[in-house]
């Protein structure tokens, strides 16, 4: 998400929200935003300001301001994405991650090729974490270096990867395209890979049929809302690609969690697929029980 997830990654000390009372979802089971961001507060508002700048904010930022939000609406965890920009991030934003109440938050850190896959994978296991968040505008790196191929083959079958796929702000998305992400697919074909927006954020179409149907997740996040896209073309790829590796996401403060319930509520999907969508995928990709 934000060029200064890099600034939001270098604390040092433990946020705790208290966790929330379990909520069943209105689908049945649990709700889970597979997609937000939070800093620590004294970098909160600095880190916003930071990010992608044609996007409206829905939050602060912060490990409580995410908290509220996910009580109003009903969500019962949310995965915390951290990207560190730099390789001597790496470990900061790591451990802030793992910091994180896990009532409530599951933390993904962030890996950087400018560091070996040794290095890379021995600070997720240090803080915990279950996977990790790759977006290739804002570590300057593209989804086909090899260095990146390294630590993805290390990382298969332990932990998941959340890739950024599409367009940015002003960038068009040449380091993180469509086809770029189904080549990742077929090299590591044991590595978890969610692919943010469908596969191809403002590359819907392309995403739909490059991406759609490989053996990968896919986010609905599509900032500033999912409502944004024809409803109809949306459950048609939901339906070809399979409701069972489909996860709801937000990308919150970017977008408004509860809005993004309900547009995926509006899709027309069965009560069962919509349940699986809004967080039984991802509570069985990442065995989180009720």
């Amino acid at each position: 998400m934000s060029g200064t997830e890099r600034s939001g990654v270098a604390a040092h000390h433990e946020h705790r929200v208290s966790s929330a009372p379990e909520r069943s979802g209105g689908d049945g089971g649990l709700v889970i935003d597979g997609h937000t961001h939070v800093y620590p507060d004294r970098v909160a508002k600095k880190a916003l300001a930071g990010s992608v700048s044609d996007l409206k904010r829905f939050g602060d930022g912060t490990v409580a301001g995410l908290a509220e939000v996910m009580a109003a609406a009903g969500v019962d965890r949310s995965v915390c994405l951290g990207v560190a920009n730099t390789p001597d991030r790496v470990d900061n934003a790591n451990r802030f991650a793992g910091s994180l109440d896990p009532g409530l938050f599951i933390g993904f850190g962030s890996v950087h090729p400018g560091l070996s896959p040794e290095e890379n994978v021995a600070s997720l296991r240090a803080h915990g974490l279950r996977g990790a968040k790759i977006h290739p505008m804002f570590q300057n790196v593209r989804l086909d270096d090899p260095r990146l191929h390294a630590t993805l083959d290390a990382m298969q079958g332990e932990f998941a990867v959340v890739i950024h796929v599409g367009a940015a702000g002003d960038d068009p998305g040449e380091r993180c395209s469509p086809v770029m992400l189904a080549e990742l697919a077929r090299l590591f074909p044991r590595l978890d890979l969610i692919a943010c927006h469908f596969g191809g954020y403002r590359h819907f179409e392309q995403a739909a049929e490059v991406v759609c149907g490989l053996p990968v997740y896919l986010d609905t996040s599509w900032p500033p809302s999912l409502a944004a896209l024809q409803p109809e073309r949306v459950r048609a790829v939901v339906e070809r690609h399979g409701p069972d590796r489909v996860v709801f996401a937000s990308d919150w403060p970017m977008a408004d969690p509860a809005a993004e319930i309900e547009a995926i509520r509006a899709l027309g999907l069965s009560a069962d697929d919509t349940a699986a969508v809004l967080g039984g995928n991802l509570a069985r990709l990442l065995s989180i029980e009720a």
